[in-house]
């Protein structure tokens, strides 16, 4: 079980190897794949060091399982190379999302569309995911007509140096020009670039995703994502209109049974989620669950996750379980 992780010395590539230690992947002989700059550097995996290779390296290691989380351009230029190796990619860009012919997969949720001619295989966007999970159970239920969501999204949505800039500002200093804006006592409503119908892609990305991976074209779905000065985790706020009527505490019960979904809702003891909760942690977490008194069929609740775990790595590892339960890598 020869495993490469193309981004290896990236935030998110990190958080993948310690999932990969922590979940017992059966991983036989790393391969960690960085930028040209990055070789000959060492990470640690499972107590041994490993040096960070190229691209073309990995590739003649000929390994079963690749891992990619190192942009859009480099997932469009390697993934292709490593699967006609024969090697299955899970790739955490947005590169291969919404191809047609390629699965893109929360295992809890639509796992069961993959099949052993998958070599690709895309990771959603961190914010589609956790809100795929609350969804899931609910559209499999009472079938959900619209979702609004607005997002209140960590600095480690957008990695390592915006990390250090939000820091930088906080001790005092001026950034680093990561954000158009500061970020630190600040909110930004602008994550990705601006699309000509004025939404930005990140939004877009939310209302494309979710119909992809629920499988339903006609669920319409409206975003606000905005980047704030946390770290640790992705929060929405999701008001979700519904075929049919609900009562709130079968609503509870049901995300209470989603696999990969804990119910924190007791508003009379201060009892919701936040991302304080979330950080470090594989589970979404859902909150103020409530009926929206405006307009029928309708509720809103609040949902939590950490973005570089289930968000990202945790969600590429889940992916690859899958794959090796089913006996394809």
């Amino acid at each position: 079980m020869k495993v490469a992780v193309v981004g290896a010395t990236g935030l998110v590539g990190s958080t993948m190897l310690r999932i990969l230690e922590e979940r017992g992947f059966p991983v036989t002989e790393l391969i960690p794949v960085a930028s040209e700059r990055s070789v000959g550097n060492k990470v640690t995996f499972k107590g041994n060091e490993y040096p960070v290779v190229s691209a073309d390296t990995a590739i003649t290691m000929k390994p079963i399982l690749a891992l990619f989380s190192a942009g859009g351009s480099t997932s469009l230029e390697l993934a292709p190379k490593f699967a006609a190796a024969g090697c299955r990619v899970v790739d955490n860009s947005s590169a291969w999302r919404m191809k047609e012919n390629i699965k893109l997969v929360v295992p809890e949720v639509n796992g069961h569309v993959l099949t052993k001619d998958d070599y690709i295989i895309a990771n959603p966007n961190c914010s589609t995911i956790q809100m795929v999970m609350v969804l899931d159970p609910i559209h499999r239920n009472y079938g959900i007509k619209r979702v609004v969501v607005s997002t209140y999204q960590s600095v480690t949505g957008t990695g390592q140096k915006a990390v250090k800039e939000m820091m930088d500002e906080r001790a005092g200093g001026n950034g680093f020009g990561v954000y158009p804006y500061r970020i630190d006592m600040n909110i930004i409503p602008h994550i990705d670039v601006f699309q000509d119908n004025g939404y930005t892609k990140e939004e877009m990305k939310m209302s494309l995703e979710t119909c992809k991976i629920l499988g339903d074209n006609n669920i319409k779905v409206t975003a606000t994502t905005v980047r704030v000065p946390v770290v640790g985790g992705h929060s929405e706020s999701v008001n979700i209109e519904l075929e049919k009527d609900f009562k709130e505490n079968d609503i509870r019960e049901l995300l209470s049974n989603q696999s990969g979904v804990v119910v924190i809702d007791n508003p009379s003891m201060n009892g919701y989620p936040m991302p304080l909760d979330a950080e470090g942690k594989d589970e979404v977490f859902v909150g103020r669950i409530r009926r929206d008194y405006s307009q029928p069929n309708t509720l809103n609740c609040w949902i939590v996750s950490d973005n570089l775990r289930k968000g990202a790595a945790t969600n590429a590892v889940q992916i690859a379980r899958y794959l090796h339960n089913q006996g394809w890598i």
